[in-house]
C-alpha cells in the first residue's frame, strides 16, 4: 500500500499593520497550555464568592419589626379624587341636557317665529287681495292674549243680556280685562238681508250701550253658520294679534279664568286645535231633519261617521290656524254643519288636536260634582239641547253652582 503523504503549501508572512510577521514569530505568541486543576480551583472560588456576595445582598426585605411600615395611600384623598371625577362626569352630564334643552327652546321659539312670520304673510297676501283684512293696514294690529267670539243672532237679546249678567264681565271690568290681561270678549253677528232695517238699528242701539259686539260682513242665517265662522276667524285675526281665538255659542256658561288656563298650556306649541272632539254619524237620511249632511256621499257608505272635529259649542284654535282660514277662506268648502267643515279644514295639515272633556261638561248637577272634586269645567252645557235648555231662565243658576268666582280670571298669570 502506498504511503499518503500530504504536503501543505508554505504560506505566506502574516502581515499586521506595518509589521511583518512570519511563523517562528507566531509560534512565540502561543501561550503555554492551562492546568486542568488550576481550572477547577478557579471555578470553585467563583462559586464561593458568588455565594458570600447573594448571602449579604438580599432581594427580600429583612423581617424587622422595628422597620417603618410603608404609608398606605390617604383614603380620604382618594375618595375626594373620586367625588371629584365623579362631579365632572355628572357635571359634563348635566351640561348635555342643558344644551339639549337648550336646543329643544331654541327650536320651539323658531317655531313660533316661523308661525308668526306665516301669520303675518297671510295677513298681507290677504289684504293685497282685498280681503277683509283691509282695515289691517290703516294701524297696527292690537295684541292679545285670546279673542273670544260669542256667536249670537238678531233673536237673542235674552241670551246675551244673561251672558252679560254671569260670566262675561261689562263696561268697565271689559276694557280692564282687555287692557290687563288680553283677553277680547264680542258678540258676533253680521247683517240682516235688508242693510240699515230694524234688525241692524237694534243691534246698533245695543251696541252703542254694551261696545261689546264684533260686525262681520254677512247675512246672517242658520244654514250659513260655516261661512259666517270663517269670516269671524278672517275678520278677528285682522283686527287683534292674539295667541288664541275661540268660538262659543251664546247659551253655554263659560268660566274664563280656567279657559285661560287651559290655553296657557298650549301657549308656546304651533297650530293647536282645541275642544271636545268627537265623531258623529254623517245623517245621509231625513232631509228635514237637523243636522242633516246633504254631502254624505263624499264621506264614504251609508252609516259612516265623521273624523273626528270640535263640537261646536266650543273650541280654541291658535293664531297661525286662524291665519290659514283667513288666506284660504275663497277655497275652504264649507259643509252643512260648521263644526264639521272646522274639522275639515283642518283634517289634512300638522295639526294638534287638543281632546279636552272640561270644554263640555254637563250642568248640573255633573259640572257641580267636578267643581266640589276640584275639575272646575270650562264650560257647561246640555248635549240634548246643544246648549244649556232654557238658557235665559237657567243660565244664572249654572253660573251660581258651577262658576269659579268673579275674580278667577284676575289671578290667572299671563307672562
Amino acid at each position: 500500500m502506498k504511503k499518503l503523504v500530504t504536503t501543505t503549501k508554505e504560506r505566506g508572512p502574516l502581515i499586521v499593520g506595518s509589521r511583518q510577521i512570519d511563523s517562528t514569530d507566531t509560534k512565540k505568541m502561543r501561550g503555554k497550555p492551562i492546568n486542568g486543576k488550576a481550572i477547577f480551583v478557579l471555578c470553585l472560588a467563583s462559586f464561593l464568592a458568588g455565594s458570600l456576595f447573594t448571602s449579604r445582598v438580599s432581594i427580600y426585605p429583612p423581617d424587622n419589626k422595628d422597620q417603618p411600615v410603608p404609608a398606605i395611600p390617604n383614603l380620604a384623598a382618594l375618595k375626594h379624587d373620586c367625588d371629584q371625577k365623579r362631579k365632572l362626569v355628572e357635571g359634563s352630564s348635566r351640561d348635555i341636557l342643558d344644551e339639549v334643552r337648550e336646543t329643544h327652546e331654541a327650536v320651539r321659539s323658531l317655531d313660533k317665529t316661523i308661525s308668526t312670520l306665516e301669520m303675518e304673510l297671510a295677513l298681507a297676501r290677504t289684504t293685497q287681495n282685498g280681503g277683509s283684512l283691509g282695515r289691517a293696514t290703516n294701524h297696527s294690529l292690537q295684541k292679545a292674549f285670546v279673542v273670544i267670539g260669542i256667536n249670537t243672532a238678531f233673536s237673542s237679546k235674552n241670551r246675551r243680556d244673561s251672558v252679560r249678567q254671569t260670566w262675561m264681565p261689562r263696561g268697565a271690568k271689559l276694557k280692564q280685562l282687555e287692557k290687563d290681561k288680553g283677553v277680547i270678549i264680542r258678540f258676533v253677528i253680521g247683517h240682516s238681508a235688508t242693510p240699515g232695517g230694524v234688525l241692524d238699528k237694534a243691534i246698533d242701539a245695543e251696541d252703542a250701550e254694551n261696545n261689546d259686539f264684533l260686525r262681520l260682513k254677512h247675512v246672517e242665517g242658520y244654514h250659513q253658520l260655516s261661512t259666517k265662522t270663517r269670516l269671524y276667524f278672517s275678520t278677528a285675526i285682522s283686527i287683534w294679534d292674539a295667541d288664541f281665538y275661540v268660538k262659543v255659542d251664546d247659551d253655554v256658561h263659560l268660566n274664563l279664568g280656567t279657559l285661560l288656563s287651559r290655553l296657557l298650556q298650549y301657549r308656546s306649541r304651533p297650530r293647536i286645535y282645541m275642544g271636545c272632539m268627537k265623531s258623529g254619524p254623517v245623517l245621509s237620511q231625513n232631509r228635514g231633519v237637523r243636522y242633516h249632511e246633504p254631502e254624505f256621499w263624499k264621506f264614504g257608505e251609508e252609516g259612516n261617521k265623521y273624523f273626528r272635529h270640535a263640537t261646536g259649542q266650543l273650541y280654541a284654535i291658535s293664531k297661525d290656524l286662524a291665519a290659514y282660514i283667513s288666506v284660504n277662506s275663497p277655497i275652504l268648502h264649507r259643509y252643512a254643519n260648521e263644526d264639521v267643515s272646522i274639522g275639515a279644514w283642518f283634517i289634512g295639515l300638522e295639526v294638534e288636536h287638543v281632546d279636552d272633556r272640561s270644554m263640555c261638561c254637563g250642568t248640573p248637577p255633573d259640572c257641580e260634582w267636578k267643581a266640589q272634586a276640584g275639575n272646575m269645567c270650562v264650560a257647561s252645557f246640555d248635549w240634548s239641547c246643544s246648549g244649556i235648555c232654557k238658557s235665559v231662565e237657567r243660565m244664572k243658576e249654572v253660573h251660581n253652582t258651577c262658576g269659579e268666582g268673579d275674580g278667577a280670571v284676575w289671578n290667572v298669570p299671563l307672562p
